[in-house]
């Protein structure tokens, strides 16, 4: 597997859960890995054949500026689906760290991995989503009225 990686990309973004965090933005570092099982780039020389970091950058910042998220957690899940989704990695993993939050800390944050093999396809998500909505319409949700 060949590797895609962006560390320390530091960005602002309002995110949290707290008052005091929902107003302003606050720092946040993002380190991340995509996985490629080994990219056609090595033999082609094609930037098109493997994942454009510097369009990843970009995207990171436009995430940055339009998301809704509270949780750290969704936002590094979010950040995943853009490079299982968009970027068509295989493998993911995220970090997002919040520097400095409290005096005593250096850091908080959370990290995630993602397989894109481990996925449900759009369709597939549709799907299950149908279904549902089938069951709840239906009356035949266990616990339902």
């Amino acid at each position: 597997m060949d590797l895609i990686f962006i560390e320390g990309f530091t960005g602002q973004t309002v995110i949290g859960i707290h008052h005091t965090e929902l107003h302003d933005p606050q720092p946040v570092v993002i380190d991340l890995h995509a996985g490629l099982p080994r990219s056609r780039a090595c033999d082609t020389d094609r930037i098109g054949d493997t994942i454009d970091y510097g369009v990843v950058r970009e995207r990171l910042q436009r995430l940055l500026v339009e998301h809704r998220l509270q949780l750290l957690e969704a936002f590094a899940e979010a950040i995943a689906d853009i490079l299982l989704d968009e970027f068509r990695a295989s493998w993911v993993r995220v970090k997002v760290v919040k520097p400095r939050k409290f005096d005593d800390v250096q850091a908080v944050g959370v990290q995630i991995e993602r397989h894109a093999a481990d996925r449900d396809t759009p369709a597939q998500r549709e799907q299950r989503g149908a279904a549902v909505l089938h069951l709840i319409g239906s009356g035949m949700v266990p616990g339902g009225r």
